[in-house]
């Protein structure tokens, strides 16, 4: 036996002896249950609303998707100019009369007045809501309404922005306010607001995983180490796919399952994706078509019973 052969099967036997020591003296770190995400059953989340059905975002949306059955929304957040937290994806706005500007540079009564009716049309190629008077919606005005949802609250404002540098103390503050500490979920494409949000809500409210946090889950799953991964979020919200990478295994979701965190799959609108990924053990979906989701976890619901 050769001096390197030797060499490399000294290494192997240290990596499967540190291995097999940290699987031995390791417990899984499983996050505490969360009252939002304690549901025994798929849930359906309207994306924005249900942004297929009507304007993404708009009381019309919202009014649909529960009158639909769903479990909840899934929003997205921005401040305004005058430090309103309002119910927006985009970071620009369409005036409707071609100008635009940035949501953050615009006090509320200014983006009152956009109708955010004007370019939507449903799956007939209709537009059936323009200058109807659908508004933008504050969080404030939401959670008030629907005292019963699920709202899976998308901080979009950077951190690095002064709008963004506001947001998670002003959303805490919003959530305590109205005692929606258990029945909605923050989170954010940066990891940085989900920590900044946590620093007032001191675990108090569930968090989702940023980008990091998902790429550190997903690397400890295809590692030898995924037993050492200690979860930073109660829920994680994802596609199917990201670059080449699949995301919708059951392996990957039966792991972070045994961790008390379920995945969510985004944003799903076709009926056979959303039971493949039922069957896979998927226990929440995100779509812009909710008649459609709702129409199959009833009908797998029956099947079940």
């Amino acid at each position: 036996m050769g001096k390197k052969t030797k060499i490399g099967l000294a290494a192997a036997a240290v990596g499967a002896a540190a291995w097999a020591g940290s699987k031995a003296f390791t417990e899984p770190q499983t996050r505490p249950q969360k009252a939002v995400l304690d549901y025994k059953h798929p849930i359906v989340l309207a994306h924005r609303g249900g942004s297929s059905l009507a304007p993404e975002h708009t009381m019309a949306a919202f009014d649909r998707a529960a009158e639909l059955g769903v479990h909840g929304f899934e929003i997205d957040i921005r401040m305004t100019n005058d430090e309103e937290i309002l119910v927006f994806h985009d970071e620009f706005v369409d005036r409707t009369s071609g100008s635009a500007g940035r949501v953050a540079e615009m006090t509320l009564e200014e983006l009152r007045e956009l109708d955010l009716g004007y370019h939507f049309v449903d799956g007939k190629g209709e537009n059936s809501y323009r200058g109807k008077g659908e508004k933008v919606v504050l969080l404030r005005e939401l959670l008030e309404k629907f005292p019963q949802m699920y709202i899976n609250i998308d901080i979009k404002d950077a951190p690095d922005t002064y709008e963004g540098s506001l947001v998670p103390s002003k959303l805490w503050r919003l959530i305590e306010s109205l005692g929606a500490e258990d029945r909605v979920v923050v989170t954010s494409f940066y990891d940085e607001q989900i920590d900044r949000f946590n620093l007032y809500a001191q675990n108090r409210v569930a968090l989702g995983a940023g980008e990091n946090e998902v790429r550190k889950a997903f690397t400890s799953f295809n590692s030898q180490f995924g037993h050492l991964y200690a979860p930073r979020a109660d829920v994680v919200q994802i596609p199917v796919k990201h670059s080449v990478f699949r995301l919708d295994s059951a392996r990957f979701i039966a792991f972070l399952d045994r961790l008390n965190v379920p995945v969510h799959y985004w944003v799903i609108d076709n009926k056979e994706a959303m039971e493949k990924l039922i069957n896979a053990g998927a226990q929440g979906i995100i779509t812009d078509r909710p008649d459609i989701a709702i129409e199959l976890i009833s009908a797998l619901e029956e099947k079940r019973q």
